[in-house]
């Protein structure tokens, strides 16, 4: 098994496309990053990300307990911590990082041997629309947002793979096989030959 990384633009829809793979995949490993910054509403610490302090963060930097991290937006800090990832593999496990761009370029160079999907929306109004309809940042976070997703749009000839996400479950399908996992694998992990 290999590591996949999955990146896109905020409001692209990858927290939704995850949620549903994993439901799907229970076989898959996801990681869990940390942040410097605040829950959303609804997020959970252990389950969406790991949110801890600054200076957390910079011990987890020192000690190279990060695969990889990034300043994101601007503000806010994220990165995958490395033993997870390493175990993950040595499970033999199907294993997904959903990361920023910045995060997806420090693991191609760590580790070159993970493949990398873009998730791209159809086209720039419907992710300003998905943006908005989350409700959940304010119009200078959306503006920086609508910036930052600009860079990463260009940057999608970089990936091995770009999916364009018009429906949830296509995309999934289309996840499933990059990732090389057979369609019927949900839930027969535990069931006999």
């Amino acid at each position: 098994m290999t590591v996949t990384v999955l990146t896109g633009p905020s409001g692209v829809g990858k927290g939704t496309v995850v949620s549903r793979l994993l439901q799907q995949h229970p076989e898959i490993w996801l990681s869990v990053s940390v942040t410097t910054r605040s829950p959303r509403p609804g997020e959970r610490h252990g389950v969406d990300y790991w949110f801890i302090s600054d200076a957390e963060f910079d011990e987890l930097v020192a000690s190279g307990d990060l695969l990889e991290w990034a300043l994101v937006h601007g503000i806010y800090r994220y990165g995958t911590p490395r033993r997870p990832v390493l175990a993950a593999l040595q499970e033999g496990r199907a294993c997904l990082l959903e990361l920023d761009l910045a995060g997806a370029r420090s693991v191609r160079s760590t580790m070159p041997q993970a493949r990398s999907v873009f998730l791209m929306p159809p086209d720039r109004a419907e992710l300003e629309r998905r943006l908005r309809r989350r409700g959940t940042e304010s119009e200078a976070e959306l503006a920086r947002r609508f910036r930052t997703a600009e860079e990463e749009l260009a940057a999608a000839p970089e990936f091995d793979e770009i999916i364009v996400n018009t429906d949830v479950a296509k995309t999934c399908e289309e996840l499933v096989e990059f990732m090389g996992l057979s369609p019927g694998n949900a839930g027969r992990e535990n069931q006999p030959d």
